[in-house]
Order: C-alpha cells, then sequence, then structure tokens
C-alpha cells in the first residue's frame, strides 16, 4: 500500500485566516485510490520550513509520497518549488509537464504553475496547486504513475505497462 503525506504551503492557512481545502481534497482523494495518508501538514510559505517539513517526511522512511499543495505560482511568496529544489536529489520533469499539459484541458491558466516532481532517498515529492480544484486535477493527471514510480523506488524493477488507453492502442510500425 503506497503512504502518501499530503502538505498545505500557505501562510494563511498556517495564521488560521483561511480554511485549508486543497490538502484535505487531495487526501480525501488520495484514500479514494485505496491508498494510505499518514500525514497532513500544514507549513508556511517560508522556504526553511517547507524544506525542513519536506526533509522530515521523506527521511522518516515511511511515506513513499508527499504531495504538496500551494506555492506553485507566480505570487511574490509563491516558493514551494525552489524549496522542494532544495530538497530533492533528483528532479522528474515529466511529471510537471504533464500535470500542465492536462490542466490545460480544464484552464489556461494550468501553465502559470510552476510545481516539480522529484525524488528524496525513496520518497516521490510533488508540487500541485494550491486551490482544490487543480490540486486534484494535477494530482489526477499523474496518479496512474506514482504507483510504478514507487515500485521503481522500492527496488521491484520490472516494468508494469502504465501506458494510457490512447497510446497503448496506437500503432508505431511503419
Amino acid at each position: 500500500m503506497i503512504k502518501a503525506a499530503v502538505v498545505t504551503v500557505s501562510d494563511s492557512v498556517v495564521a488560521g485566516t483561511r480554511e485549508d481545502r486543497s490538502g484535505p481534497a487531495l487526501r480525501d482523494r488520495v484514500l479514494a485510490l485505496g491508498w494510505m495518508v499518514s500525514a497532513l501538514e500544514l507549513a508556511p510559505d517560508e522556504s526553511e520550513k517547507i524544506e525542513a517539513v519536506l526533509r522530515r517526511l521523506a527521511d522518516s522512511g515511511e511515506i513513499g509520497v508527499i504531495l504538496t499543495t500551494g506555492g506553485t505560482g507566480v505570487a511574490l511568496r509563491d516558493i514551494t518549488p525552489e524549496a522542494t529544489r532544495g530538497v530533492v536529489e533528483r528532479e522528474i520533469p515529466g511529471l510537471g509537464e504533464l500535470m500542465r499539459a492536462e490542466g490545460l484541458k480544464f484552464t489556461s491558466t494550468a501553465v502559470l504553475s510552476r510545481g516539480i516532481a522529484g525524488l528524496r532517498g525513496r520518497t516521490l515529492i510533488v508540487n500541485l496547486p494550491g486551490s482544490p480544484k487543480g490540486a486534484v486535477e494535477s494530482f489526477d493527471a499523474i496518479a496512474k504513475l506514482v504507483p510504478h514510480i514507487v515500485d521503481l523506488l522500492e527496488g521491484r524493477t520490472g516494468h508494469a505497462d502504465v501506458s494510457n488507453s490512447d497510446a497503448s492502442n496506437s500503432d508505431v510500425s511503419n
């Protein structure tokens, strides 16, 4: 079973002036997939605090996937991708590209999300937008790939077919 943590990055949620809606929305979506949510945490839009939470969760050895929500846009305090880069050891650019490409099907502002994905040890860390809708849609864009990534990180290196139905039906022969 995949063990996930959800981290909401938001000054206003931490201060108690706004309700966290994206963290619980992601938690509910993760649970609907049959995964376990081991932690639901908050962090302010401060690089050191974001990095500390990500390091603690990833280095615990208990979490396979950390999903952050918030701080991926272009506002001055949106620094989640930069903080994440300070923690991950290897980036996976294709996940961010896929989330933005799929997001364009729903909103033209999807390209403004600067979220990244990467690995720290055996933990996958993915940045998602701060709106509940954007967070869940972005997560859904990559959700079918996550079990394969977790398997690979755990040493199960068999290559399962995780292609989507469009790609699996295409003929690539000449």
